[in-house]
């Protein structure tokens, strides 16, 4: 992972659990005096106890890194709780209608924040009978280019992976659409509402 888990992140979860020091330190089969060396930063937990330690918290391992628990309270698409994270080692693009604790190549993705769009990540947009057909005029060279186009409506999101030396368009089907995305690999995201 890009970094461990702290004291503190181990202090506030046992804390929301309603556990005390010995409590959880009963659960993983280690001293309360680890869990309180742990807590105090004087001392990391084994990477073996990782996993029993967010059993006991009853959490993720991912979470126990990031920190917190995520609950992802939309049952449903929210388009405006739609995320996008982007892992800078590979490139894998993954979206989520919701809150998500993402990683991507032992790295903790954060949600990209978009930016409404500008004179040179403006989206473009012709009807095509019942399509958005969108396009970005962008360079598409191996090093600056558009990676992805992404609608979104209240029924989910519809998403296109562009490359390097391609072109900078794609189609959506109009039905519901409210947002239109771009991601551009120097810039970041941006939208435009529809």
């Amino acid at each position: 992972m890009d970094r461990y888990v702290t004291g503190a992140v181990i202090r506030k979860l046992r804390e929301n659990k309603k556990l005390t020091q010995e409590e959880l330190a009963e659960k993983i089969f280690v001293s309360s005096k680890a869990v309180s060396k742990w807590e105090t930063g004087q001392g990391l937990p084994d990477i073996t106890l990782l996993e029993p330690l967010a059993k006991a918290l009853d959490i993720s391992v991912i979470e126990l890194f990031s920190g917190d628990t995520v609950t992802n309270r939309n049952r449903s698409s929210n388009i405006k709780k739609a995320r996008f994270y982007v892992c800078p080692v590979c490139g894998n693009v993954i979206q989520a209608t919701g809150e998500a604790v993402i990683c991507c190549c032992g790295i903790s993705l954060p949600p990209l924040e978009p930016e409404e769009e500008d004179l040179s990540h403006e989206l473009q947009i012709e009807i095509v009978e019942d399509e958005y057909y969108v396009t970005v005029n962008h360079p598409m060279t191996k090093d600056h280019y558009i990676s992805f186009l992404a609608a979104v409506s209240d029924q989910g999101i519809q998403f296109v992976k562009l490359y390097p030396e391609g072109s900078a368009e794609a189609r959506f089907k109009i039905n519901r659409v409210k947002y239109l995305y771009a991601y551009c690999n120097h810039h970041g995201l941006f939208k435009k509402k529809l």
